[in-house]
């Protein structure tokens, strides 16, 4: 008598999943890691004076990201544990660590952005980072043309 089932082929059902509802320009940005944690997501919002990039992150605090900016590359990284603590009369029959941590990178080309008036901001479960662009990549103003 058999008691467990086993599945030859575990991950085919999901690579069919993936191939099928996957955009074809995302192949290289998944919002899935290997571990089956997501990524946060991600808007970029591009204004003729600035970048703005919002990060849906609810639960998180602003003390659990880390924010670098080295060689154009623009890093926004978190790690965060959830730790209980034990009273005297628990005890674990099992316990699994729970932990989420993620990388996201953003070339910001220095011919466009001004890095050195970059902020952040963390409210309502969205981290916003904007990145304010030069003023000689600014467009100008449209202009209206007189009709003669």
């Amino acid at each position: 008598m058999k008691l467990m089932r086993s599945n030859v082929f575990p991950s085919l059902p999901r690579f069919f999943d993936d191939f099928l509802t996957r955009e074809f320009s995302d192949w290289d940005l998944q919002n899935n890691s290997p571990t089956d944690t997501t990524i946060p997501a991600v808007n970029v919002i591009e204004t003729n004076d600035s970048f703005t990039v919002e990060m849906a992150a609810p639960g998180m605090k602003k003390e659990d990201f880390q924010i670098e900016l080295e060689n154009e590359v623009l890093k926004i990284a978190s790690r965060k544990e959830t730790e209980r603590e034990l009273k005297e009369s628990e005890r674990y029959t099992r316990r699994e660590f729970s932990y989420q941590s993620f990388l996201r990178t953003f070339r910001l080309p220095k011919s466009v952005v001004d890095d050195s008036k970059i902020n952040a901001r963390y409210e309502n479960g969205i981290l916003r980072i904007l990145i304010p662009k030069r003023e000689e990549a600014k467009l100008p103003a449209p202009r209206k043309i007189e009709i003669k």
